[in-house]
């Protein structure tokens, strides 16, 4: 496979590190978005050891103007993304509907469902044509089941699984399509943040306590190697489709 451009998203740690490191192992070039860190520079610095013109860019999905910012850099330095992996999210508020702030509750929308949206609108013109531009969005299992205090992130989910389809309605014709895949439990930071919730906001704290104690977390290297043929090569045919990394 020639190599071509990626775009990653919260490709500073965990999975979209793994998904990153993957595709520029393969001489893909790739645009690692994160949320400004030392990680975010270090893993700039790697990718383009890797594979040349990747990049590290700077892009917080809770603001508006880091997206625009960082969609602006990514088209100055191509004109054609093959693929864009969705991944950054956050779980936060964990805290009972009745309970939680309206302002965390509107940020994890923005962040999880809403910047995604931003962000690929800014770059479209640059997906599609000639080749296929492949969009993978990283679902969860909270967007097929309420989970208790974790409601805005089970919305956000469910809505990125219709915004997934509703992508690869409306690119078929544009050589743009997309599908979502659930990851499974993966050792990520997300869990992690999971983890120290106190019991009163999270019921079900210990079932996740537990996991992690029994090594039931599969590496973000295991998954991102199970991800990359849905992320290289999925197919026109599959677009609209939801996928679970267990069932690969």
């Amino acid at each position: 496979m020639d190599p071509q451009t990626y775009v990653v998203t919260g490709a500073s740690k965990g999975l979209g590190r793994a998904l990153a490191l993957a595709l520029a192992s393969d001489g893909h070039p790739v645009f690692a978005l994160a949320r400004p860190s030392t990680e975010l520079d270090g893993i700039g610095e790697l990718l383009a050891s890797l594979a040349p013109g990747s990049r590290s860019i700077e892009c917080d999905l809770s603001d508006p103007t880091s997206i625009a910012t960082a969609a602006c850099l990514i088209s100055e330095q191509t004109t054609f993304v093959a693929g864009l992996v969705h991944n950054a999210g956050a779980i936060a508020p964990v805290k009972p509907m009745d309970k939680v702030d309206a302002s965390d509750w509107a940020r994890s929308i923005q962040v999880n469902l809403v910047g995604v949206q931003d962000l690929t609108q800014r770059i479209y013109s640059l997906l599609g044509g000639e080749q296929q531009s492949r969009i993978t969005v990283i679902s969860s299992g909270a967007s097929l089941r309420p989970i208790g205090s974790w409601s805005a992130y089970c919305v956000a989910k469910a809505g990125l699984d219709m915004w997934s389809r509703c992508v690869a309605e409306e690119g078929r014709n544009s050589n743009i399509s997309s599908v979502s895949v659930a990851p499974g439990i993966v050792d990520t930071g997300m869990q992690t943040e999971i983890r120290s919730t106190s019991p009163e906001d999270f019921p079900s704290l210990q079932s996740f306590i537990d996991l992690h104690a029994n090594g039931d977390l599969a590496s973000s290297e295991e998954v991102a190697a199970q991800l990359m043929p849905l992320v290289t090569a999925h197919s026109m045919v599959q677009s609209g489709q939801r996928f679970d990394v267990r069932e690969l």
